[in-house]
């Protein structure tokens, strides 16, 4: 019964260290969330920071701001669904193998941890 518990505290101090190593990755990634036929643009990164805003012209000069309101969230949406996507890619690499289910990590990027 030890030597597989030392395995089995070996095997999760690896996984600790592939987790940590996909966040760094995760973190240099970058995603471009699109509304409004690419007239509002958001990017944001691994850590779910939105990094950048672009918005066109045109929607600036029309005085219906809660169209472009709408078109600002639809773009953050959009980023954060890919950015979970590759999120939910990078992780289950590594989970993949351990035959567990799809992990929903909540607070992975949590800076506090």
């Amino acid at each position: 019964m030890i030597p597989n518990l030392f395995k089995f505290l070996k095997d999760l101090q690896k996984f600790q260290g592939e987790m940590k190593k996909i966040q760094e990755e995760l973190a240099c990634e970058k995603v471009t969330g699109l509304s409004g036929a690419g007239m509002v643009e958001v990017v944001i990164n691994g850590k779910l920071e939105v990094v950048d805003i672009k918005i066109e012209k045109k929607l600036l000069e029309g005085k219906n701001i809660q169209m472009l309101e709408d078109l600002i969230v639809a773009a953050v949406n959009d980023a954060i669904k890919k950015i979970q996507e590759k999120i939910g890619e990078k992780f289950g690499e590594i989970t993949g193998g351990l035959g567990l289910p799809q992990l929903d990590i909540p607070g992975i990027f949590n800076q506090n941890q």
